[in-house]
């Protein structure tokens, strides 16, 4: 299975592969999944494969051959737009300078993303093109608006997304399909061509398989890039705030609770120093973005269009943009007074943390609740997100673990404006578990490779235990993957082989203490071991190892380069 990440497809580049072949496994891909509501208009095979010849002769450029998607509210030029309403389509005569940038850089575009209706909404169901689906478990929502360019991202379609952020639309739809989602400061990425939602604080975003890839993405299609140095220096000590309890909201999710307060621990781990602050003023920003004026700059973008077309426009959509009309221009200014007085309250917690560290959202919910209350629920996704733009903030959404029902968690670092490569260099180190300096050396590294993977039948084994996810990755290049036969459920044996050249098996890798290890490892039947594995990075951690006897009568699956790839193909995609 081809490994999207930028550096991944780089190093494979420099080895001899070439764009034309990402691209036709990329539409192989796209083909597999049939109607998942990811996208609304793709780029003909052909015109990719052109696109990808001629990028050849500039294999220096910075993206060169990286596949991307963009949420169809951005323009490019001889494409439609339609901001997730077929009656508002266009042809763009222009594309948009952020796009411009990436095309430049040479990254290929693959295709414009679904997206709740005008950028209105959290929770990606407010759309004539269909609902994407969480990739974990296909009845939950993707998360909005962004939902499309999300899911392009995790199911492994594309390397990056493009999307945009006015509420929470980048940071929401990464936290329920496990990428990484960043929301830039306000400014450091163009919003020319860009369908308003509000456009005083519409941001365009970015979704990534990591937190270098997201930066990268960032520092090429920037036109300002103004970014401060970090928080705090690489390594430093540094404190993050979190709210008091009683400021919390998880709205019954008490898995969630658990999993912000284990990421809270790594934190710490990594040499942060928690420290409680008063929420009241960001909460009270969030409030003003819906029930205050602002709802008001978005009948401004697309009111005329919604008055001429009102059978066009999806019902939840129509009645938040129509809402804007009962706000007057007194009410305008003394929102934007009253936001200067939250600004001003959020300011001295600001001095006593270097970042804010809240949950992405407080909880998740299927399509079905959503579609019973669907005002309701989006609100609750927007407790942790609404203010951010509203306070001039920049901020990284992070996957930080899974429930025991599979489904992601996710938090969110947040800085004051142009400190986006701090938070992004913060959240490398959070992903990868902790600094080699800082590790807990009380936690045993296991790296599974196949039923014990997430969502697989086997993972409760890692849960029960209260093992954490660390990170994904793949193995050093001289392992082979083999599908065991006769095992229930059924399982992959790995067998490093020192003279393979391959292109290494993808694995997770999970942190648990010794006792919960030494019973795990207990359990473990043959023809399964556990040995140590080398990671792609060269880390070694303990992980699983098939005795070479049980391969004799086992189908080689290396070229699948993973577990979940070989079990996509039996089931025909």
């Amino acid at each position: 299975m081809l490994n999207l990440t930028i550096t991944a497809l780089r190093e494979a580049y420099r080895k001899g592969l070439r764009p034309a072949e990402v691209v036709r496994e990329i539409d192989r891909r796209v083909d597999a999944r049939g109607d998942d509501s990811v996208w609304i208009h793709r780029i003909p095979l052909a015109d990719l494969l052109t696109r990808a010849e001629h990028l050849e002769a500039n294999p220096d450029l910075p993206l060169y051959g990286i596949p991307f998607a963009l949420k169809d509210n951005i323009d490019v030029a001889g494409l439609p737009t339609t901001a997730g309403c077929p009656a508002f389509r266009y042809v763009a005569e222009r594309t948009a300078p952020v796009v411009e940038r990436l095309l430049a850089a040479g990254a290929i575009l693959i295709g414009k993303t679904n997206l709740d209706q005008f950028a209105t909404g959290l929770v990606g169901t407010r759309s004539p093109y269909g609902v994407p689906s969480c990739v974990f478990d296909e009845r939950y929502i993707a998360g909005g608006s962004s939902s499309g360019s999300a899911v392009a991202v995790a199911a492994a379609l594309v390397s990056f997304a493009l999307g945009t952020d006015t509420a929470g639309s980048g940071r929401v739809p990464a936290a329920f399909n496990a990428i990484v989602g960043l929301k830039p400061s306000h400014g450091l990425l163009s919003t020319a061509g860009v369908v308003p939602a509000c456009h005083t604080l519409d941001c365009v975003s970015v979704f990534a398989l990591t937190c270098q890839d997201a930066r990268q993405v960032l520092e090429v299609a920037g036109e300002t890039p103004v970014l401060r140095g970090p928080v705090v220096p690489a390594g430093a000590p540094f404190r993050f705030g979190v709210p008091v309890a009683a400021q919390l909201e998880f709205f019954g999710d008490v898995e969630a609770a658990e999993l912000y307060r284990l990421a809270q621990e790594r934190l710490v781990g990594m040499g942060g120093e928690r420290v409680e602050i008063d929420f009241a003023p960001f909460q009270a920003a969030a409030q003003l973005l819906y029930g205050g004026p602002w709802v008001a700059e978005r009948l401004a973008a697309v009111g005329e269009f919604l008055f001429a077309h009102p059978g066009e426009i999806h019902p939840v959509v129509s009645e938040i943009i129509s809402s804007g009309s009962r706000f007057s221009a007194v009410d305008a200014f003394r929102g934007l007074y009253r936001l200067e007085e939250l600004k001003e309250a959020a300011s001295h917690q600001w001095k006593q943390m270097d970042m804010l560290v809240l949950p992405t959202t407080g909880t998740t919910y299927t399509k079905a609740e959503v579609e019973a209350e669907p005002i309701k629920l989006n609100t609750n996704l927007g407790y942790y997100t609404n203010f951010v733009n509203l306070m001039d903030l920049c901020a990284l959404a992070l996957p930080a673990g899974l429930r025991p029902n599979g489904l992601p968690f996710g938090i969110q670092f947040i800085a004051p404006a142009f400190n986006d490569r701090s938070l992004s260099t913060l959240g490398e180190t959070f992903l990868v578990g902790t600094a080699d300096s800082n590790a807990d050396p009380s936690l045993v590294r296991l790296a599974v490779v196949g039923a014990h993977l997430s969502g697989q039948p086997l993972n409760y084994q890692l849960t029960e235990r209260h093992a954490r996810l660390v990170r994904a990755c793949r193995t050093a290049d001289n392992y082979r993957l083999y599908a065991l036969a006769g095992t229930v459920p059924p399982k992959p044996g790995l067998v490093r082989d020192p003279d393979l050249n391959g292109q290494g098996i993808e694995v997770e890798v999970w942190a648990m203490t010794g006792e919960a290890f030494g019973s795990f490892v207990a359990a473990v039947p043959e023809p399964l071991v556990i040995g140590t594995l080398v990671l792609e990075d060269g880390e070694r951690v303990k992980g699983f190892l098939c005795e070479p006897y049980a391969i004799a009568d086992a189908r080689e699956i290396t070229y699948f380069e993973g577990w979940r790839a070989y079990l996509a193909d039996l089931s025909g995609g």
